[in-house]
């Protein structure tokens, strides 16, 4: 039974590719029972590059600057989940930082999630390896199933 679903986010056309999935299946994850959806953002860098010249050095985040990042995605995620919330899905908001697998994998422990949705470029071989996998090591690091979707051909990463 998939009562409590996952959902990553990082603000692209292509992470969003799981959601229609999610809103089609409601029904047939658990007949009349409420879904709960949980849409994750995670603020993955907590630095900048400040270029004087030409010299550059990393510079933290002030906590105003955090906030202001946080809220953005806190807004986004509920915008995003009007839609689910339409369809008469619980939707959850979970806004937190570190590295992005990791911390969707905690989270999934922490509200005993059933199921992990998430959408994936599609990358394979050498691109894969060089530019590293969220999806990835969520699926081998997950304890319970996880729903991966492959964006549609064409979608743009903004």
């Amino acid at each position: 039974m998939f009562a409590r679903v996952i959902v990553p986010l990082d603000g692209s056309k292509v992470g969003e590719a799981a959601l229609p999935f999610i809103g089609q299946l409601a029904d047939k994850l658990v007949p009349g029972a409420k879904v709960e959806v949980t849409l994750i953002g995670v603020i993955t860098l907590l630095r900048h590059w400040v270029v004087v010249g030409e010299a550059s050095a990393p510079v933290s985040y002030s906590e105003e600057e955090l906030n202001l990042i946080k809220n953005r995605i806190t807004d986004y995620l509920n915008r995003t989940g009007e839609t689910l919330k339409s369809k008469g899905l619980s939707v959850n908001i979970v806004v937190t930082s570190g590295n992005a697998a990791e911390e969707i994998l905690k989270i999934s422990d922490k509200i005993n999630a059933d199921l992990i949705a998430m959408s994936t470029h599609g990358r394979s071989g050498l691109r894969r390896m060089a530019f590293g996998s969220i999806t990835d090591k969520v699926l081998h690091g997950s304890k319970i199933p996880v729903l991966m979707v492959r964006a549609p051909e064409g979608t743009k990463n903004e």
